[in-house]
């Protein structure tokens, strides 16, 4: 429920985006809707809504919804800042990399890899399966990342398309996969005597 949740305001940015830019009174005020720099500001709006309704819910924030947050600030902040769009197109692999950093670093700091701190309370695993596990999510953030930027920067005109439809496909393939993997690793609870 919380990867759908991140979708939404991506999901808001592509319906905005897909709009033709036209620019409506409102008070008096002229604004731009439609386009590349009206979806971010819906972007960023829309992220700021729904991660502060998050907060206010549930009294905090994970660690990639804060990471989501603060790249969807710096990155839309400044592609709005100085009007260009080639800063956004790094927002989604550098965010990327950055969740397969943090899976990398578990690796070597804390007992236990970032997916079973993630997972561990609602999966029994043995120790290589996790670390197997925690690789295969560093190689989807890092497929992810490249892929992202690589139709960004070679098909532009999709690129959005991309972002919202062909990322969702892929986290979805890769959550099925993961599922299928532990399904098949999994160890059955111990029987209470």
């Amino acid at each position: 429920m919380k990867q759908i949740i991140d979708f939404v305001p991506l999901l808001l940015f592509f319906i905005t985006y897909k709009i033709e830019p036209t620019t409506v009174e409102i008070a008096g005020f002229s604004l731009g809707v439609g386009g590349i720099f009206s979806a971010t500001a819906v972007l960023i709006a829309s992220s700021v809504v729904i991660y502060g309704v998050l907060f206010v819910h549930q009294r905090r924030l994970e660690k990639n919804q804060w990471l989501t947050l603060a790249a969807c600030l710096l990155f839309g902040g400044l592609t709005l800042a100085l009007h260009s769009e080639t800063i956004l197109k790094w927002k989604a692999p550098v965010l990327n990399w950055l969740f397969a950093l943090a899976f990398f670093a578990s690796h070597f700091y804390g007992h236990r890899p970032l997916i079973q701190r993630m997972m561990g309370h609602a999966v029994r695993l043995p120790a290589a399966q996790w670390s197997q596990l925690n690789v295969a999510w560093i190689l989807f953030f890092l497929v992810c990342g490249f892929a992202n930027l690589f139709v960004a920067f070679v098909y532009p005109a999709i690129w959005v398309d991309f972002k919202v439809f062909g990322s969702l496909g892929l986290t979805l393939l890769f959550m099925a996969g993961q599922a299928l993997y532990l399904v098949r690793h999994m160890q059955p609870e111990p029987e209470k005597s």
